[in-house]
């Protein structure tokens, strides 16, 4: 393995010129250069911190001592979503131990001079990157929808290794940062899908959850996706993809930046393996993302995986207006927890949804999700979502069943305070 070379300023940042805490975020980066076996470091301009978001011993120590040693980013640099919603901790019976921990390693990385968007949706709110622009981000749904969607470059920067770069500005030269390894590997063709499924929406999770099921860590190409597909769509699809898979970046024919034609996805070569997807492997995939049983009692329906966007709030208090004028609400016995990052809910705010969300019972709960702060009770039994992410982790994350469904059923089994998908479009037969 050739030796890494680094340039002036790294071995100023190696000798301490630029302080403690730059020099041992510096000693990491290179080590972890020494273990991709990368040629020399590159700079990027923007960073996205996972490493915010799982409350740990360790996790609030390494934030902590950075702080401590004047740690200071370099770039700008925003927040993951963290362990606790920051303003309504209380009011969700958040033990107050755990919250003033969570409260310790927040201060910690904003004393840093991280940008606190508390998002896991960075890319639908501030500081959104552009086309070619070198990043290094953490969590997989953003860094899968960064590669993919928006064309910026980032490999996916585990905890503890973003605040690094964050605070070097400086990473690997290798991977996804290197045009020649965003190529397609793999090509999965729609064939034969009706124009219904493909207008619900729950047609994006459940084709991510195949996908990520089948590229595993190779880079897919997709062909046949319409060209005018939502942010909150193509969300959904790199959340689900990441969770069942390891995709980190892929490309849509006619969608994406980087794959106008199948000759561009794939850098003129051909791909290693072409696979067929038809309904009835998107109706597998859609019975594989729930494990409760139709009918079962349930207990909590959750929202926002990743954080809900303005749009999408917009959507459910359309559906959950319509069932307050039926005088239809939610049941009792249900909790219908909805999560967002703050500039989703200062939109909300400013806009006449609200209403219906409090009218009919809906939580709200900022900066954090259901896996990383404790707010879903320990007795909980089924959830249901229409989160293909939520619903891949929640049995083993949470302990519970869980059902997938679109948003509507999810409104519907609410008020029903039973598991009720009425959409038999994706019911095998």
């Amino acid at each position: 393995m050739a030796r890494l070379k680094l340039d002036k300023r790294d071995r100023q940042f190696l000798d301490g010129r630029f302080g403690e805490a730059a020099q041992m975020a510096m000693r990491i980066i290179v080590r972890m250069a020494e273990v991709y076996e990368a040629a020399e470091l590159m700079d990027v301009t923007q960073a996205h911190i996972d490493g915010c978001g799982l409350l740990s011993e360790t996790g609030l120590e390494f934030a902590e001592t950075l702080a401590s040693k004047g740690g200071q980013v370099r770039i700008p640099t925003t927040l993951n979503m963290g362990p606790l919603d920051l303003q309504n901790w209380r009011q969700f019976g958040v033990d107050e131990d755990f919250a003033h921990r969570a409260i310790r390693q927040a201060k910690a990385y904003t004393d840093m001079g991280c940008i606190p968007t508390w998002s896991c949706a960075p890319y639908q709110g501030y500081l959104t990157p552009r086309f070619g622009q070198q990043i290094a981000w953490g969590e997989s749904n953003a860094i899968c929808y960064a590669n993919s969607v928006l064309g910026a470059r980032t490999n996916r920067y585990g905890d503890f290794i973003d605040i690094c770069a964050a605070i070097t500005g400086r990473v690997p030269k290798c991977g996804l940062h290197l045009a020649e390894n965003r190529k397609g590997q793999i090509l999965l063709r729609l064939v034969d899908i009706d124009p219904a499924p493909r207008d619900s929406d729950v047609f994006y999770p459940v084709l991510g959850h195949l996908l990520g099921s089948v590229a595993e860590d190779e880079i897919p190409v997709l062909e046949g996706l319409v060209a005018d597909v939502s942010s909150d769509r193509l969300k959904a699809l790199c959340a689900a993809a990441a969770s069942s898979g390891s995709v980190a970046l892929f490309h849509a024919i006619g969608v994406t930046p980087e794959a106008s034609t199948l000759e561009e996805a794939f850098q003129g070569g051909e791909p290693e393996r072409t696979i067929d997807v038809r309904f009835a492997d998107l109706q597998k995939s859609w019975s594989d993302l729930s494990t409760a049983k139709e009918g079962a009692k349930l207990d909590v329906v959750v929202l926002g995986c990743p954080h809900f966007s303005f749009d999408e709030f917009r959507e459910l208090a359309g559906l959950l207006s319509a069932e307050i004028e039926k005088g239809r609400t939610l049941d009792p016995d249900v909790r219908f927890l909805v999560i967002s990052c703050q500039s989703s809910h200062a939109l909300l705010q400013r806009s006449d949804y609200l209403g219906a969300l409090h009218d009919f019972g809906a939580e709200i709960t900022l900066d954090t999700c259901v896996f990383h702060t404790p707010i879903i009770a320990p007795d909980t039994k089924t959830i249901m979502t229409n989160s293909g992410k939520c619903a891949y982790y929640a049995p083993g994350e949470l302990g519970v069943e869980v059902a997938f469904a679109s948003m509507a059923e999810c409104v519907e089994s609410a008020i029903e305070g039973r598991v009720c998908r009425k959409e038999t479009l994706w019911k095998q037969s």
